[in-house]
């Protein structure tokens, strides 16, 4: 369902709208919602699997969502794709392999364009490993979250060290030069001996990328019914610190708050995410960011949540005798609201200022639609508090912004 075909879902703009000069580039965010289990801590859209997969099912969904977003794609090719989930790598590579290609017949690939894969290593096979990479997957994102038996069972996990091991082995096997491992601190009980002796683990694991981040209580979790006893904010702060300088000392480069690579192997769809690049997002619950030069608007898309009510859009639209006439009433879409122009500043700042580089002037006139001097000021204020360093082209946060960032960050609110 494109912009046009949803006025009656989609929330008019009523300030100055965003003069949009050109288009972003594009990303396709593809969502898995299955999992073995589901880990006390998560509050992603996943779902336990009960029984066999609808697989081809839910390759056959994918597919037709997407050519419903086709209006949205405007001429682009895409920069990247990222499965994510749930749990991706609980399908096989003969789906994915079926999906890529005919995305690929949708709209076209950039000749250097990154295909992620998240996988669990309780999941992890050298033969599966090897097909991904064979049809071309060439970046695996492997959710470790900790080499401490205990503390993957105090998460729920259903893998253990030996796993994770072998998961990293397989990827290497297969010919993924372009990995990352997941990392978790601030873990139940958990020393800083032991925080360190995690990432180190993960260092000496040679990924060329790391997303080393604090577990934090979400609503609607088990965790957020039942909290464990997690450590004193005093020792969280000093994990962060000792942490920062092991990444740093081994060539690891933080540039956004929680990921650090390796030079030149930043993650190109996280970095279109975060400097508000758009987003197509297919998939049960998947959300998507879209720029519309043409209306002036720059949209949030959500697509049908539950995985039975996204898989029944596919029976609708398969029984229809007349499917192009009636394809309003059989989307996978569940919303599209246009980003209100006073919304614009904050929601690029969200993401923009978590990159210790911050962004070029001329991407956030670019990107939002909006003059730079509509923020100056808050700019300039947030610069005498030695917040936000700027130059006459470019603004990012000091360190001690990127300590206080909410605090920046509600300077825009």
């Amino acid at each position: 369902m494109s912009a046009a075909e949803s006025s009656d879902k989609t929330s008019a703009n009523t300030e100055a709208a965003p003069n949009l000069m050109r288009l972003p580039p594009l990303s396709l965010y593809i969502h898995i919602p299955w999992c073995v289990r589901k880990c006390p801590y998560c509050d992603f859209n996943s779902h336990q699997q009960n029984g066999e997969l609808p697989e081809d099912n839910y390759i056959d969904a994918l597919l037709q969502d997407l050519q419903q977003d086709l209006p949205y794609v405007q001429g682009r090719e895409l920069s990247s794709i990222f499965f994510g989930g749930g749990t991706p790598s609980l399908f096989s590579a003969r789906s994915f392999e079926r999906l890529l290609g005919a995305i690929q017949q949708m709209i076209p690939f950039a000749a250097n364009i990154e295909i992620t894969l998240e996988a669990n290593p309780g999941t992890a096979e050298r033969q599966k490993f090897a097909d991904y990479r064979k049809i071309g997957i060439n970046r695996l994102s492997i959710g470790i979250q900790s080499f401490a038996e205990k503390q993957l069972q105090n998460l729920g996990r259903i893998h253990g060290s030996d796993d994770s091991c072998k998961a990293i082995e397989f990827a290497v096997a297969a010919g993924f030069d372009n990995f990352n491992l997941d990392i978790m601190y601030g873990l139940e009980r958990q020393s800083l001996d032991a925080a360190m002796a995690d990432l180190q683990e993960a260092i000496s694991s040679k990924p060329q990328h790391i997303s080393w981040y604090q577990l934090t209580i979400e609503p609607n979790t088990e965790f957020f019914r039942y909290p464990p006893p997690l450590p004193k904010e005093k020792l969280i702060l000093d994990m962060q610190d000792s942490g920062l300088a092991l990444l740093a000392a081994n060539g690891f480069e933080r540039y956004e708050v929680s990921a650090f690579a390796q030079k030149g192997r930043q993650a190109r769809h996280n970095l279109n995410y975060w400097l508000f690049g758009d987003y197509i997002g297919i998939g049960a619950g998947a959300h998507g960011k879209l720029s519309i030069p043409s209306r002036h608007w720059i949209v949030r898309t959500r697509k049908n949540k539950q995985p039975a009510h996204y898989l029944a859009v596919l029976d609708r639209i398969e029984n229809l005798a007349h499917p192009q006439s009636s394809e309003q009433r059989a989307s996978f879409t569940a919303e599209v609201s246009a980003i209100e122009t006073k919304e614009l500043a904050i929601e690029f700042m969200l993401n923009a200022l978590r990159m210790p580089q911050g962004f070029p002037k001329a991407m956030f006139e670019e990107r939002t639609g909006l003059a730079f001097s509509t923020v100056e000021k808050r700019v300039e204020s947030l610069q005498r508090k030695g917040l936000l360093a700027v130059s006459e082209t470019a603004v990012h946060c000091t360190e001690r912004g990127m300590q206080l960032l909410n605090t920046v960050l509600e300077e825009f609110l």
